[in-house]
């Protein structure tokens, strides 16, 4: 029999550090027992180094990681987030169903190696390149999930709502028929999928209206009203005040700013994720931070894009929860991730440390650990970190790492997000009490690769 149990020498807990740490599960993935200064006996199992929460990935579009490094040549002198989209949607054109499933297994793999544990789908192509629905649906949601249950990460897949291609309901584009679908459509999507590949706990279903340029008022309404009717804590997520065109556009149509439009017209709560977020107002970041949402941020996209940079400071002063991203996918990377918000931080702020809190001192220690709380609002999943009725979703460093003493866990973090020499420091990874990783290796990468490499060598032969 499997065994449901690890011994730590350390391990960091929801109250920081601790030594000798025994983790319980039980056969459905859940943690039952947290044990502190235990004694291992003999025949437990022995972490290989330190142990720390699985992080969740609050927003990613599985399918732009096979058009990484296409966008990186000047086409436009003003080249932009706008421009870029125009090149994402010709290459989006492209898929096919095998694709994304290829794709999805392969980046899902390298978000597990990362130390990814569960990701959030927002997920938008939907129809053939004709704009027609398949002869199922659900083909490219189901490939989605598939792909995740394949290689074993969690799952929080979001159907995404895409109507019109700006603000007062414009015509979408034609490159943008492969999204475009109604509140009714998705909601029967929902049945689809929960019919065919019901939920379980590693995997849950929510919606994303995929922007307020992209719905109406009236089709948000229907939707999150179609969706409070079925299951009225299923996580929502919005893309949302990313550039300013955006912003100023919004307070052209409808009056007000994002952020502030969308909160003074639906009631968003913590079961909501505003990925993005990043051209708010002093009373945006306030009214956003006291809703309890999520703010999704994915740094390393929103530099590639040139958005901007979200004041998290000010965000963090007000107690705002906050999850992270790989988005784009161009690079998965959680610690990478929590480098370029501190960094961006400083940046904008002209000064070091600038996330520290008399409080919490140690920046790498309090921005882990909020990435892990409000990452896991954000995937409506029991994954809020090393605690009894939580997933056994944990990452084992390994100890042999070069930024890695091992002896010294209250620095362990700090080498991990602000020191990048060169290899994985992510040794095991367990999922719901199953290890999907062990020793950096996963038992589907191989077959994984090869498939990835075909779907991309098919993809970029007409694209470029």
């Amino acid at each position: 029999m499997a065994h449901r149990s690890l011994f730590a020498e350390r391990a960091l807990l929801p109250d920081g550090w601790h030594d000798n740490v025994l983790l319980r599960w039980d056969e459905a993935g859940d943690l039952t027992e947290i044990r502190v200064d235990a004694v291992r006996s003999p025949d437990m199992p022995l972490a290989a180094g330190p142990v720390v929460s699985g992080m969740p990935n609050v927003h990613s579009h599985a399918f732009q990681r096979a058009m990484a490094g296409l966008t990186e040549t000047m086409g436009d002198p003003a080249d932009s987030f706008w421009s870029w989209r125009t090149l994402m949607y010709r290459f989006a054109q492209r898929l096919q169903p095998q694709h994304l499933q290829a794709i999805g297994r392969h980046l899902y793999i390298e978000m597990l190696k990362a130390g990814y544990t569960s990701v959030c789908e927002f997920h938008y192509v939907h129809h053939g390149a004709d704009g027609q629905p398949y002869d199922n649906p659900a083909e490219l949601a189901q490939r989605i999930v598939s792909a995740a249950q394949e290689v074993g990460i969690g799952m929080t897949l979001l159907p995404v709502l895409y109507q019109y291609s700006g603000f007062g309901q414009t015509e979408p584009l034609a490159h943008q028929r492969r999204f475009i679908s109604s509140p009714e459509w998705i909601l029967e999507l929902r049945q689809r999928l929960k019919a065919s590949m019901p939920e379980h706990a590693n995997l849950r279903y929510g919606v994303a209206p995929h922007s307020l340029r992209a719905v109406s008022e009236a089709s948000l309404s229907t939707l999150l009203d179609g969706l409070n009717a079925d299951d009225d804590q299923a996580p929502i997520h919005i893309h949302i005040a990313e550039q300013t065109k955006e912003v100023d556009d919004c307070i052209a149509t409808l009056g007000q700013r994002p952020v502030e439009w969308l909160l003074a017209r639906q009631p968003v709560d913590s079961r909501w994720c505003l990925v993005h977020a990043t051209h708010m107002n002093d009373s945006e970041y306030a009214d956003l931070a006291r809703s309890g949402a999520t703010a999704g941020l994915c740094l390393t996209t929103e530099a590639n894009l040139g958005d901007g940079v979200f004041d998290a400071q000010r965000y963090l002063a007000a107690n705002g929860r906050w999850g992270i991203g790989s988005d784009s996918n161009i690079t998965v990377n959680p610690w990478s991730e929590l480098r370029l918000l501190e960094y961006g931080q400083r940046l904008l702020h002209r000064r070091r440390n600038v996330l520290a809190d008399v409080s919490a001192p140690v920046i790498a220690d309090r921005l882990f650990s909020q990435a892990v709380i409000g990452g896991a609002a954000a995937t409506g999943r029991r994954v809020a970190g090393l605690s009894v009725g939580q997933r056994a979703d944990f990452v084992v460093i390994d100890r042999d790492a070069p930024n890695v003493d091992p002896d010294n866990p209250r620095q362990l973090l700090s080498a991990l997000v602000f020191c990048e020499h060169g290899g994985n420091p992510v040794r095991d990874v367990f999922v719901g009490g199953n290890k999907v990783i062990d020793n950096g290796q996963h038992a589907l990468q191989v077959n994984a690769l090869h498939d990835y490499r075909a779907a991309l060598a098919q993809l970029l032969k007409e694209t470029v």
